[in-house]
């Protein structure tokens, strides 16, 4: 099957998995596994922050990091699309007794400085506790403005808020931008990063920041049940991810845009955005339900919405995309 539903259906590599199978273990929850220790160590180095903290997935690493970074009672101000927000179940506030101030995410995926300036609350009992911003870069497969992650970030320690970023794409807006990992999460306090994504490996997240606040994040892990014993399974894959898959990043962006060109082409079928990996598509409704059938019956799975997200990832090649193309020019030929 071509399945282009998201970049979290990658399957590891022969090589990825020979690294698992290779890989010394120890227990990490006694903090002796020590290929946990080299990965957390490597990837520390490489986002610029002093410590790294692996997670089973990215919902967990987001999660410590909002309570880690705030107390029950206190508040995080996010973007209505962000996944911190919308697709993580609410774990903030059920498991975190943390409010969401949601703002509207502008066009390019950014949240409004002024927006943001006025969501921050007075210091004022009746009030939550304004602590946090958190921002979320790639979002909706955009990469956020540089200039406006510096603005957003000084924004955040003006009014003396902590800053988060949910980084799950933040290697394809390295590789989109030709930016080192390390500039792009210099100005947050923490940062989530994905390696379970476009880069290939069956599971694993890890969260970046300070020793002090890994120290904290590492407590709460444990308490949401994130204590692994021989992960090391794990944080081989993510190493070798790290190591051999991030620049075929460009090779995922490449075939997004041609993708967006040949669905460009199709009557009634409108591209709205094409960014680093993601093309996002309007289609005619009568057309959803036969044509995600047709697709089906040819090998493709894609989730046929009004609006549909098209996910290109490293099990995608040239000729996948020149055949998603050519069936659905079948399709529109017969309709």
């Amino acid at each position: 099957m071509i399945d282009l539903r998201s970049d979290t259906v990658t399957r590891p590599t022969a090589a990825m998995l020979d690294a698992m199978m290779a890989a010394p273990v120890g227990d990490d929850v006694w903090g002796d596994d020590p290929t946990v220790n080299a990965f957390q160590a490597k990837l520390a180095e490489e986002a610029g922050k002093e410590a790294a903290l692996l997670f089973p997935s990215g919902t967990q690493s987001n999660l410590v990091a909002l309570i880690a970074h705030c107390e029950r009672g206190d508040e995080y101000i996010v973007g209505q699309s962000a996944h911190t927000y919308r697709y993580e179940g609410g774990g903030a506030a059920v498991l975190g007794s943390i409010q969401p101030q949601p703002i509207e995410n502008a066009i390019d995926g950014s949240l409004p400085l002024e927006n943001i300036n006025a969501a921050v609350k007075a210091d004022d009992f009746h009030f939550a506790r304004t602590r946090l911003l958190a921002l979320e870069n790639t979002i909706g497969g955009k990469v956020l403005p540089a200039d406006y992650v510096v603005k957003a970030t000084e924004l955040a320690r003006e009014r003396g808020l902590a800053t988060h970023l949910d980084g799950a794409r933040l290697f394809n807006a390295s590789v989109a931008t030709d930016t080192p990992l390390k500039q792009l999460c210099l100005p947050f306090d923490s940062v989530s990063l994905c390696f379970s994504k476009g880069l290939g490996a069956p599971i694993g997240s890890a969260l970046v920041g300070s020793q002090a606040f890994i120290g904290r994040a590492r407590r709460w892990r444990k308490m949401v049940g994130g204590g692994m014993r021989q992960s090391g399974i794990i944080a081989a894959a993510c190493q070798h991810a790290l190591e051999h898959h991030v620049a075929d990043l460009a090779d995922d962006h490449r075939r997004a845009a041609r993708l967006a060109e040949g669905l460009a082409t199709l009557p009634g079928v409108k591209v709205t955005v094409q960014a680093t990996n993601m093309v996002f598509a309007h289609f005619p409704d009568k057309h959803i339900k036969p044509l995600s059938s047709w697709l089906k019956e040819h090998g493709i799975l894609i989730e046929l919405l009004y609006a549909t997200r098209f996910v290109v990832h490293r099990d995608i090649n040239d000729a996948d995309i020149d055949k998603v193309v050519a069936v659905m020019e079948a399709y529109f030929s017969r309709h």
